[in-house]
């Protein structure tokens, strides 16, 4: 792949006005090109051209997420996710699903705690049918209050599906654990107490100063071309009066929605719950766990170096963690290290499952190892192993054009720019022992914060303190 600078923007003509497009990156013979157009109202359009393959994964990317909720909004954003399946002006619900099972392709959503994003992946020649039905979507949502009373129940569902899985739930208790009842210490899904307040009237108000051109992106990836991506979307957005040549929809006020995003999206935010545990209660066959500490925001160049570091203790079977505790102990069965970052803080924490007798052991293995790498750092082995580890995963998971597009939204989003794979490679092989070294006293020196699920006795739950302490 050639590098190349990023190119002057240069005019488009769309419907009699200036579109504003950029070549990002420059791929050999046309592939891994990447390019930029942004369209009157402030749509971005972001695509990469992969003309080996048959295939085209498109997704719509709206910059909100559970952080962006006061309160009482908690888990609206992901139900306005479930909603904007169920009919628009030009289709209903079934029409909806029917349009892409009809050419044999996927369509889904998701909700983080800082974007949602609406995807599909079809073939090269489907691709302006998944833009005018994702497209559709986005901009003509009816939320029907028929369906908005339906869809409650299946929501109540899914936050009952998630408290059945302890292995997942856990980490939604650690994050309050870690950075208490702050939006980011909000699970997703939003509680069933929330979930039963939100009317429609208010998850439309949402969705109205939300859902605006200018907080959308929009991006492609597979066997296409840019310039009639970008006529398909600013056809579907100007039809749908979402754009200033079509039919403008009027302007959003902060009188629409509750409140304005809670807390800013940059600068230092401060958790302050060191050496704090929660305990929830439940009739489990395992000790579910996770022990964390502050980490990284996605910002800090360091989050290279603590990647690195992450692997090395808890990303594969040669991890520390994996060693101690696994195979030399057979203490458990799942126990890996991950990361978390956002626009202002980070987590790092370790996960097990463990029976109830083998918690205490498990805690006091994991704070050893914790405690050693966090006074040492790792060898150069240690490092290089973790390196090629984490390289080589960053390739296998961009290997298909799903992951490619999903790349290109959460870097238009979460970063301005656009890193290629061999960007990324270069920032992972540069990581030497002494910044993991450095980011592990960082990271790792902290005094972890603990959460547990599971059957614990009245003495286990007492010494649990002593155990972060």
């Amino acid at each position: 792949m050639t590098r190349t600078p990023r190119a002057t923007a240069r005019p488009a003509t769309l419907a009699g006005r200036a579109a504003s497009t950029t070549t990002l990156r420059k791929g050999e013979n046309g592939a891994g090109t990447i390019r930029k157009t942004v369209l009157p109202g402030g749509l971005r359009v972001v695509t990469e051209t992969v003309p080996t393959v048959r295939s085209v994964s498109f997704g719509i990317w709206a910059r909100v997420g559970s952080r962006d909720e006061t309160p009482a909004l908690n888990g609206a954003t992901h139900y306005l996710e479930h909603l904007l399946f169920k009919g628009t002006k030009r289709r209903t619900a079934l029409e909806i699903s029917s349009a892409l099972d009809a050419v044999g392709g996927e369509m889904n959503a998701f909700t983080t705690k800082e974007f949602t994003c609406y995807y599909a992946r079809v073939l090269d020649a489907d691709l302006p049918l998944a833009i005018d039905v994702v497209s559709d979507m986005l901009t003509g949502s009816l939320i029907a209050a028929d369906e908005v009373d339906a869809e409650r129940g299946v929501i109540l569902e899914e936050i009952a599906m998630t408290e059945d899985d302890p292995s997942d739930c856990v980490h939604d208790v650690f994050a309050r654990t870690l950075l208490g009842d702050s939006p980011l210490g909000r699970p997703v899904l939003g509680t069933a107490e929330t979930v039963r307040g939100l009317t429609r009237d208010r998850i439309a108000r949402f969705y109205r100063r939300h859902y605006e051109p200018a907080r959308l992106v929009v991006t492609a990836a597979g066997r296409l071309d840019h310039d009639e991506v970008v006529r398909q979307v600013h056809a579907a957005f100007a039809a749908a009066g979402a754009l200033p040549d079509g039919s403008a929809s009027a302007a959003v006020t902060d009188a629409d929605i509750d409140a304005e995003p809670v807390g800013p999206r940059s600068g230092r935010r401060d958790i302050r719950a060191a050496g704090r545990v929660d305990v929830v209660q439940r009739r489990t066959e395992q000790a579910h766990l996770v022990l964390g500490m502050p980490g990284v925001s996605r910002h800090d160049d360091r989050r290279w170096a603590l990647a690195v570091l992450s692997t090395a203790l808890g990303g594969g079977m040669s991890s520390r963690l994996f060693q101690e505790v696994r195979e030399k102990r057979g203490l458990a069965y799942n126990i890996y290290a991950s990361t978390s970052s956002y626009a202002d803080c980070g987590i790092f924490s370790v996960y097990a499952g463990c029976r109830t007798a083998q918690l205490g052991d498990v805690l006091k293995i994991c704070r050893e190892q914790l405690a050693e790498v966090a006074e040492r750092g790792l060898g150069e082995e240690e490092t290089r192993r973790a390196i090629g580890q984490l390289s080589g995963s960053t390739v296998l998971g961009l290997e298909d054009t799903g992951s490619l597009m999903h790349r290109l939204g959460k870097s238009e989003l979460c970063w301005g720019e656009q890193l290629s794979v061999d960007d990324m490679l270069d920032r992972i092989a540069a990581v030497s022992a002494e910044e993991v070294r450095q980011v592990a006293a960082r990271v790792l020196g902290q005094r972890p914060s603990l959460s547990v699920i599971g059957p614990l006795t009245a003495r286990q739950t007492a010494r649990l303190s002593e155990a972060v302490a």
